[in-house]
């Protein structure tokens, strides 16, 4: 089947957080960060995620309106969205005791 129409892609914005935790990761090289790539563009096209990011919801006064997914393990991405403004914001990466203590 042959899909002509699309969702308007996200917006972006990137926390000062996750910046710095995506250039650690990326500079010690040991995490596959083109796998943390992938599933940003899927969040930022608003495609459906796969069941196997465990996509959810966090829970807490902290974190409200925020979501974590897995890419592999425990290694996780934080994200918010927001719909009314067609935006994504990409709050962090890490493994749970780095993020959740």
């Amino acid at each position: 089947m042959n899909h002509k129409r699309s969702k308007l892609p996200r917006r972006v914005e990137y926390t000062r957080t996750f910046a710095k935790s995506w250039a650690r990761y990326n500079k010690a090289g040991r995490r596959n960060m083109h796998a943390v790539a992938d599933v940003m563009s899927l969040i930022f096209c608003q495609t459906t995620l796969p069941a196997e990011y465990l996509d959810h919801e966090l829970n807490g006064a902290e974190w409200a309106g925020a979501r974590e997914l897995h890419i592999g393990g425990d290694f996780l991405l934080v994200y918010r969205l927001d719909d009314t403004q067609n935006l994504v914001t990409f709050i962090d990466l890490g493994t749970h005791s780095e993020l959740f203590g």
